[in-house]
């Protein structure tokens, strides 16, 4: 790998192959888009360009191979280019993937130009970084197929950013969308449980098995600050927003069951799944953070397995755990503040403050970085609420998906009114939420931003007072 290229792998850390020659067989439009679709940032999505089908035309894949031999030492501008002129919009996905790691200079430059080129699509000015996020919203908006060979290319380029992704390639039935997935700007966590490196090589390191105080010992932690609480068989704990900004994912024990405990900030949600009930034949899963974004939402992986899931949804997509059609199976987070949670339980134990790894936490870890939107693609918007709109959402086992707007949910029940959709119903927890069915048995439910849950759950209707 060259130095130039370290040096811009290192930059964005610190931010945060088929081949066939025969001609398309078709052409068709990429499907579902409209004109007056928005993206995140409420611009104008334009119009999708015609897209081919089958193979890619002759002579493609030759151009695409000297721009993928050269990205770990120099690649020449030109190659990247003249990809520009093959008029397939789906090589678009490549100069996508590539704009990620070699943002800005000549060759940022000529992955821009190619895509206008390719798609008839202007990429608005702005910082290299925005370039390649405005073609990603694009594409994921358009619904652009991936060129033949795409997860071969993809594969070639990731691992050579992080060989610890490999397993996830590995399998060829795996249930991922490679064109969704993109890097977070850190690398794999891959300790071993009960592990406190602090990963200096760059990645996101997870919290296992942290000790923690009473209530009166969480004293240090003030009222109003956010907590994520779980209950299990009458155990609580509390979980400091400050400290998950940090780790992102906890393996604990609660209730004498394990769990594990992923939080996106991207997507304001945190998550708990229990994973002490795994394949026959397969130990208690360990969770951690692959490093990896799919649609601004973080990919986590099983490490004993190298396992890769749906982080939203609980679903394993590679693996054995894919292999064995495992799903985890979701508990109840409830957003709350401290003073609240400690309040509505006061048996409740909390983290401890340094997190049993004799640190200082900062109160505000994030500086409130995901308070104007995603930083990541996420492509079109559902427009029905804002896209940062902290909503309750629940999947009955019916697979009805409701979306409860957590303010106005507030507001209803703090002044005695029934907030109750499709047989589902809310009740305040502390200053959270849990969700009932209409014979009062509880169904897991947890908050995340609007753009996070219909994103995932594109069928979810949303209450409305």
């Amino acid at each position: 790998m060259s130095i130039r290229f370290l040096a811009v792998l290192a930059l964005l850390v610190a931010s945060c192959s088929a081949e066939n020659d025969a001609p398309p067989s078709t052409t068709t439009t990429a499907a579902g888009v409209a004109d007056t679709l928005v993206d995140s940032d409420e611009r104008v999505i334009p119009p999708a360009p015609d897209v081919p089908t089958g193979p890619l035309p002759d002579g493609v894949a030759e151009l695409i191979e000297p721009v993928w031999q050269t990205i770990g030492t120099v690649t020449d501008p030109a190659d990247v280019a003249a990809l520009g002129a093959v008029g397939d919009p789906r090589i678009a996905w490549l100069l996508s993937d590539l704009l990620r790691f070699l943002q800005g200079g000549p060759v940022g430059d000529a992955a821009t130009e190619a895509f206008t080129e390719l798609t008839g699509a202007e990429v608005p000015a702005g910082s290299p970084g925005w370039q390649w996020r405005a073609i990603t919203d694009l594409l994921i908006a358009w619904d652009m197929p991936a060129p033949p060979g795409y997860a071969g290319y993809k594969e070639r380029l990731f691992t050579l950013v992080e060989p610890g992704w490999q397993p996830f390639f590995d399998d060829a039935a795996g249930d991922v969308d490679w064109r969704w997935v993109s890097w977070g700007g850190v690398l794999i966590d891959d300790r071993p449980l009960g592990d406190l490196d602090p990963c200096s090589r760059g990645c996101i390191p997870a919290l296992d098995d942290p000790p923690v105080t009473d209530a009166a010992g969480g004293s240090w932690y003030p009222d109003e600050a956010i907590v994520f609480g779980v209950t299990i068989d009458g155990e609580s704990r509390a979980y400091p927003k400050n400290i998950m900004e940090v780790h992102e994912m906890v393996n604990d024990t609660l209730g004498d069951r394990r769990i594990g405990m992923p939080y996106c900030t991207l997507c304001g949600s945190s998550q708990a799944f229990f994973t002490d009930e795994p394949p026959s034949g397969i130990n208690t899963l360990v969770l951690r953070t692959s490093g990896l974004l799919s649609r601004s939402n973080k990919v986590m992986y099983e490490m004993q397995t190298q396992s890769m899931f749906d982080t939203f949804l609980g679903v394993a997509l590679t693996g054995p755990l894919r292999e064995a059609g495992y799903t985890l199976e979701p508990v109840t987070v409830v957003t709350s503040t401290w003073g609240e949670w400690k309040q509505a339980h006061p048996e409740t134990t909390i983290v401890a403050q340094d997190g049993g790894r004799d640190i200082t936490y900062p109160d505000d870890p994030l500086g409130g970085r995901d308070d104007n939107g995603p930083i990541f693609p996420v492509g079109d918007v559902d427009p029905r609420l804002p896209v940062q709109t902290s909503v309750v959402g629940v999947v009955t086992p019916d697979g009805v998906v409701i979306a409860f707007p957590a303010e106005a949910a507030r507001t209803a029940l703090d002044a005695g009114a029934v907030v109750s959709s499709s047989g589902v119903s809310l009740s305040s927890d502390g200053g959270g939420f849990r969700a009932y069915d209409a014979q009062g048995n509880e169904l897991p439910t947890h908050q995340s931003f609007w753009f996070a849950w219909s994103q995932f759950q594109p069928t979810t209707t949303v209450w409305a007072p």
